[in-house]
């Protein structure tokens, strides 16, 4: 979808009737007229919108409730992300969340979102030692998480691993960029694919497109090299702080909806303050207990 200056519209802006000419998985209603979830979002659906100049949407989730919320809310594609490590766990870091502990939380999300694609992050430690390391991750992730499709962390090196779990029916989304995993390595916070680096990015995409990646996942990377890697390879982007040229774009939910404290990244937007009224409401609640205004005559038996 273009306007006319022929910038791409976001899917939201345009949506045709229901199953009517033009109308896809992506820019239908999220339910019908009786209430009915529409269809499950699909890799090949993610696809068409590249296809199409269309646009999605992505958050991360780890929870039943935000599951629903989000799915609800016509989120596309819902990430079980390594990001629960620092925004369930209480790490500071994404490196200490385990397969066992992520798994749990996949099959919540799995099990609560009835459109949205569910995408399980492999946790660092889970796929860099070999291909089959990663298949077999992957298959776990599958089978006991429910998840649609996974994602993993790193560049070309990590071609024959996308091409292994491809092979054995495993969507993958692959990540580039600063890569949170190799924070250590890449020396901390650091915006990835300026000037010369940029090449090595977009031959990194080009490497795990051709390796069976149905998206590349682009994170705290350049505007400009963002949108050359998109023009380069044939799958859907995603952006998460790397500008307005990918197909889609990805947060943290807790950053988005300002449940997390501290100091947010350039590349946030929050579209409210989650942890204020939370704070304000609970704050009711003890007040209420406490001057013994809570449980009143209509909440008793």
């Amino acid at each position: 979808m273009m306007d006319s200056t022929g910038a791409r519209m976001s899917v939201a802006a345009e949506v045709p009737a229901p199953y009517g000419p033009g109308s896809t998985a992506l820019n239908r209603p999220t339910s019908d007229a009786a209430g009915k979830p529409v269809g499950r979002i699909r890799t090949h659906h993610l696809q068409q919108a590249k296809d199409n100049g269309e646009r999605f949407a992505m958050l991360t989730a780890y929870d039943q409730y935000m599951a629903e919320i989000f799915d609800e809310a016509g989120i596309d594609v819902l990430l079980v992300g390594d990001s629960a490590s620092n925004n369930v766990f209480g790490n500071e870091t994404s490196l200490p969340i385990t397969v066992d502990e992520l798994l749990p939380l996949c099959r919540a999300v799995a099990r609560s979102a009835k459109r949205a694609l569910v995408v399980a992050d492999l946790p660092f430690g889970s796929y860099e030692v070999s291909p089959q390391q990663a298949v077999a991750t992957g298959i776990r992730f599958l089978k006991e998480g429910l998840a649609h499709a996974v994602k993993i962390e790193g560049g070309s090196f990590y071609a024959n691993s996308v091409r292994s779990m491809v092979g054995a029916g495993i969507p993958v989304i692959a990540h580039i960029g600063f890569t949170p995993q190799s924070e250590h390595a890449l020396g901390g916070y650091r915006v990835q694919g300026r000037g010369d680096d940029g090449q090595r990015l977009i031959d990194d995409a080009v490497a795990l497109t051709e390796a069976g990646a149905f998206c590349i996942l682009m994170e705290m990377v350049s505007s400009a090299t963002a949108a050359a890697v998109d023009e380069a390879i044939p799958v859907p982007t995603i952006g998460i702080g790397a500008g307005n040229s990918t197909t889609g774009q990805v947060l943290v939910w807790q950053d988005m909806a300002g449940l997390r404290k501290g100091k947010m990244p350039k590349f946030v937007k929050q579209y409210a303050d989650m942890r204020s009224s939370l704070s304000d409401i609970a704050k009711a609640y003890g007040q209420e207990v406490r001057a013994g205004q809570f449980p009143g005559p209509e909440h008793c038996f």
